[in-house]
Parts: C-alpha cells; sequence; structure tokens
C-alpha cells in the first residue's frame, strides 16, 4: 500500500485531504490525479465513511499522459471530531484498461467502505491493482489567522482592514504556490509524452511557453513580499 505520489501508474496532488471545518458548513478538497503511463488507467475511490463525504468523479478513466480532478466534499456536520483528530481514511486505486473502456462500463457504486469487495478491482480478478491512501486532515477556521500571529503579523497592532489584506495576500500566495506546483508535475508529464510520441512536438513547445509564461508569473508572485501597513 503507498500513499500520495509514490505510485506507478498515477499520482495524486496532495497527498492528503484538507477540509477547512465549520459546524453545518460544507467543505471540499480537489485532488488531481495525473496517468504517469502510455497506457489508459481506469481509477476508483473508497472512503471508510461514505455518508460523509460526496466524490465527483468517484470512478473513471484517465488517457495517456493526461489527468483529472476529483473533487470530495465534506457534508455539513452536527459535530466536530475530538481534538479536531479525524480517523477517516481514503483509497484510491487504480489498474491498466483497454483503450476503448468506457466510463459507463466500470461499476457506479464506488465511493463505499474501504473494506467492501468490487468485481473490476478485485484483486482475485487477475489484474494489477495499485492503491494510494489518503488520510483525512480538518482544519479550524481560525487557523489561517493563526499563522499570521506566528509570523508576526498578529491583529494587536494592525487595524481589522490591514489584517484582513494580509490573511488575503497570504491565501493568494499559497494558492500560487499549488498552482506552481501543479504545473511543474504537467510540464513533466507533457516531456514524458514527447518521448513517447515524437510527432507531439509542435504541441510540446506550444504548452512549455504557456506554462513557463505562468510558472514565471506565479513565481514573481511568491516572491513578492506583501505590504506591512500599520
Amino acid at each position: 500500500m503507498t500513499a500520495g505520489g509514490g505510485n506507478q501508474l498515477i499520482s495524486v496532488h496532495p497527498d492528503e485531504l484538507k477540509f477547512i471545518f465549520e459546524l453545518e458548513k460544507q467543505s471540499f478538497c480537489d485532488l488531481k490525479v495525473m496517468n504517469n503511463t502510455e497506457h489508459h488507467v481506469a481509477f476508483k475511490v473508497k472512503t471508510t465513511s461514505p455518508k460523509k463525504y460526496f466524490v465527483r468523479p468517484n470512478t473513471g478513466v484517465i488517457q495517456p499522459w493526461d489527468s483529472c480532478v476529483i473533487r470530495v466534499t465534506l457534508q455539513a456536520q452536527g459535530e466536530a471530531p475530538p481534538d479536531m483528530q479525524c480517523k477517516d481514511k481514503f483509497l484510491l486505486q487504480s489498474a491498466i484498461v483497454l483503450p476503448n473502456t468506457d466510463v459507463d462500463e466500470l461499476p457506479p457504486d464506488t465511493v463505499k467502505n474501504i473494506g467492501a469487495s468490487n468485481n473490476f478491482f478485485n484483486k482475485d480478478s487477475g489484474k494489477t491493482i495499485e492503491e494510494c491512501k489518503l488520510r483525512v486532515v480538518y482544519t479550524p477556521p481560525t487557523a489561517a489567522q493563526g499563522n499570521l500571529e506566528d509570523e508576526g503579523l498578529g491583529s494587536s497592532t494592525r487595524s481589522p482592514d490591514a489584517n484582513s489584506t494580509l490573511q488575503r495576500l497570504k491565501e493568494e500566495r499559497d494558492a500560487a504556490f499549488r498552482q506552481t506546483q501543479l504545473l511543474q508535475q504537467d510540464l513533466d508529464m507533457l516531456k514524458r509524452r514527447r518521448k513517447n510520441d515524437p510527432g507531439f512536438s509542435l504541441m510540446f513547445a506550444g504548452f512549455v511557453g504557456v506554462i513557463g509564461i505562468m510558472v514565471g508569473f506565479l513565481l514573481n508572485l511568491l516572491l513578492s513580499s506583501p505590504p506591512t501597513t500599520e
């Protein structure tokens, strides 16, 4: 059993599911799943708590060197777990399938208990099944403000407007950092695809140019310092 990006068929980013937890409010987390092979790869999602989460898509087929985004929604909860420690787990299974395999051919009831069996992804079926385990982390809504205070940007010496601006800038920089990581992974995937498809050179050059511009812009945003409004 592997976790995160250690798989051979697919890689998953991020390697854990983080939700901002507020009572009676939904929260979501996006997973980017990338096919690292020249084959068509089918995936399926399972969880230990199927009634708490809504997953779309919960099953599908990813084309060679392509990717997809899985959105996991935490349903509104009436109470928080002790010490905000969540014991829920997710399992993402993957297997190579034929190029003409349609998503409708895969079993639809895939978001179920991890211990449940399924013929298509059953190890006894003879297929090579790869599994990626993901843990769940709950973050209180005050955590972002707490991080600002830890960095010396606390509210004691700043107005509410300044604190709000600094928090927004920090969130934008964090989002830019995550986007830079995803773009770098896309670029690596395109390089692998180019090696396996000589006719892909022109398209590859165009993608590299666009991604290079976006990465440069995001790095410039990451390296810029937020204003220190008094």
